[in-house]
């Protein structure tokens, strides 16, 4: 099936009388015959439910959707695109071990990977986005378990060549994690590229109605955990009855060990209704995609006419930095968000955000209606000067969401905040 067919019919098909729309099983728990079935479900988690925090009916059918959206083999979903980079990382790295990672990142994963994780004992090699392979191979140490890169970055919007990373990160033997929450499968999907886990924040676009906050982890069923590097994949786990997760469950021992180790300790699951939530966006996520793209470009082209800014970073416009490496992964579009440098920094970005009317002020991004973020202020204040220079932002930097409105008014209300400086 296509993607617009998928979106509306993959994870769930109903049976002769069932509902056409996805339920929602609004319960914790699930009741068996006897103790031999429950002993049964808990030795082997994939023949039945056993609690809500490890799976849901209704988190099960969107999982479903969104594996076969990204092309993977299995996908878990969680409270939110954070606990998505968390679990994706502490499946593999304990303290001791390190990882590689792009440096133009969201400002909140990298104070996750440089400050929390590191409280942990789990170091984060920070490398350029846009490093040569032979930098990126050489990155790596003895005890580096992944690469980690995001397809679009926010709000930096620099575009990462997957292609090289997967080859550097599968040189030294290891798989490479791709946020691609910017892009949605949509408009790429990274595990054509080589990547083999991708995550998601979902709040974002796969939602796209700023109803809940969300995230997902998806295996893609390629990589080779067998390699001598990955003993906590490859050894009997003791803390569940001694399961061996590539021997036991081949498929995608990845993420069934990421639901009965982390998920059953941590508890991030999604409520059903968030879930339900969630698929309903989905429904509308292929129809959506275009659009937004559609928006933004001309968005984009306005605002580079402008004597105002400095600058313009969006992907998909030509002459940006990263126009010809969105063109080979991201053909279709490069999504409605766009990274604008207001020329006089600080000042002269809040004048022109505090002039729109159309455009909400919020912490929010890749909505469906058009919304505006001066990150230095927001999602990226505990970062250091240099950090923020690292992710490209300054003080003039707004990240603007293009959403679905008529791309006229958008247009309208941004000449409102221009002549406002």
């Amino acid at each position: 099936m296509k993607n617009e067919t998928k979106c509306l019919h993959s994870g769930y098909t109903p049976k002769n009388g069932e509902p056409r729309v996805v339920p929602i099983y609004q319960s914790t728990t699930y009741v068996y015959d006897s103790t031999d079935a429950v002993a049964h479900v808990f030795d082997d988690p994939t023949a039945g439910l056993i609690y809500s925090r490890f799976a849901n009916p209704t988190t099960d059918a969107v999982e479903k959707k969104i594996a076969d959206l990204e092309g993977g083999v299995a996908a878990m979903c969680t409270s939110s695109g954070q606990a998505a980079s968390l679990c994706s990382i502490l499946n593999i790295c304990q303290a001791g071990d390190s990882f590689v990672a792009s440096s133009s990142i969201y400002g909140g994963t990298v104070n996750l990977f440089a400050v929390t994780l590191k409280k942990l004992g789990i170091e984060c090699i920070f490398v350029d986005c846009d490093a040569d392979y032979e930098t990126l191979v050489k990155a790596a140490k003895p005890n580096t378990k992944c690469y980690f890169g995001e397809t679009i970055a926010n709000p930096a919007l620099t575009v990462l060549d997957i292609e090289t990373w997967a080859k550097a990160a599968h040189e030294n033997g290891l798989p490479l994690i791709v946020d691609n929450t910017f892009a949605t499968p949509v408009l790429c999907r990274p595990m054509e590229w080589g990547a083999d886990i991708v995550v998601h924040s979902t709040s974002k676009y796969m939602d796209g109605h700023a109803v809940q906050v969300g995230g997902v982890v998806v295996e893609s069923g390629k990589f080779n955990w067998e390699n001598g590097k990955f003993p906590c994949l490859t050894e009997p786990d003791e803390s569940y009855h001694g399961t061996v997760y590539t021997r036991d469950y081949p498929a995608a021992p990845f993420l069934t060990k990421a639901r009965m180790q982390l998920m059953r300790d941590f508890g991030c699951f999604p409520a059903a209704h968030s879930s339900f939530l969630l698929n309903l966006g989905l429904e509308t996520l292929a129809v959506r995609m275009p659009q937004y793209c559609k928006n933004a470009i001309k968005v984009a082209q306005f605002i580079a006419k402008s004597d105002k800014v400095a600058s313009v970073a969006y992907p998909g416009l030509e002459g940006d930095k990263y126009y010809e490496r969105a063109q080979k992964y991201l053909p279709d579009g490069t999504s409605g968000v766009i990274a604008i440098s207001i020329k006089g920094g600080r000042d002269n970005a809040v004048k022109f955000m505090d002039a729109l009317e159309l455009a909400s002020n919020e912490v929010h991004v890749a909505d469906i209606r058009t919304c505006v973020l001066h990150p230095a202020s927001a999602t990226h204040r505990q970062l250091t000067d240099e950090q923020l220079a690292a992710a490209g932002i300054d003080g003039g930097l707004i990240r603007l969401s293009v959403g679905l409105e008529n791309v006229d008014d958008i247009i309208a209300d941004i000449e409102k905040g221009l002549a406002a400086i």
